[in-house]
């Protein structure tokens, strides 16, 4: 008999069943996942992991605080693997300088102001559909553009332009997944913004290659 099992609904935390009629725990839709102020993901964002954490915005941004100045803003239908973390911008150091040690954060007067702390640092953007493979890291103030691939252990900082595959420490951007004309069509035609029953119908060329069969499925 043919699965006819219902796409889930971009809010369910563990959208994968398994044959026994239960859910596979390491695997969750980060939305309904991460409740922090200073995170926002897109629906239908997955992250996986072998040992399913308690608290999953400390696991993939450990250094990301309630009270901190910057951002982390993944967009939709991403797919985060195990083992990666986001190095968010306050966990920097000053390096301008002699010394980088954080005197103010063990005391010695209020931590506020103090000299040896830098200033607020900027978000990390992550666009959509984008895959980061398992173990890479992310570093303060990255913006990988939508339909980036990132290599298991790849370290990544600044600017990812859109369809890049990028690899190694410090990555690199190896290639570019579809011609400069192909990848501006894709982003016109940002098929993650669709309803999902349109997404599902039209899969097949979704995950193809036909970029030109997409841009026209979408009218554009």
């Amino acid at each position: 008999m043919p699965d006819s099992r219902p796409f889930p609904a971009a809010d369910v935390l563990h959208p994968v069943p398994l044959p026994d009629g239960s859910t596979h725990a390491g695997t969750v839709f980060l939305a309904a996942a991460v409740d922090h102020p200073r995170i926002s993901v897109g629906a239908y964002t997955y992250a996986s992991a072998h040992q399913p954490p308690e608290d999953w915005a400390a696991h993939l941004a450990p250094y990301l605080y309630d009270f901190s100045p910057e951002r982390l803003v993944i967009g939709k239908f991403c797919q985060i693997a195990d083992g990666v973390t986001f190095i968010t911008a306050s966990a920097n150091h000053r390096y301008d300088g002699i010394s980088s040690f954080p005197f103010a954060v063990f005391g010695g007067g209020p931590a506020e102001g103090r000299p040896s702390m830098p200033g607020p640092g900027p978000d990390t953007v992550i666009g959509n559909d984008v895959w980061i493979g398992q173990g890479a890291r992310i570093l303060p103030g990255a913006h990988l553009g939508d339909g980036v691939i990132v290599g298991a252990g790849a370290v990544v900082a600044g600017q990812i332009p859109p369809y890049s595959v990028v690899a190694g420490n410090p990555a690199r951007v190896l290639r570019r997944r579809f011609e400069p004309q192909q990848i501006e069509a894709l982003l016109r035609v940002a098929w993650w913004d669709w309803p999902i029953d349109r997404i599902l119908a039209h899969e097949a060329l979704i995950v193809g290659g036909d970029v030109a069969g997409l841009v026209a499925a979408s009218g554009g």
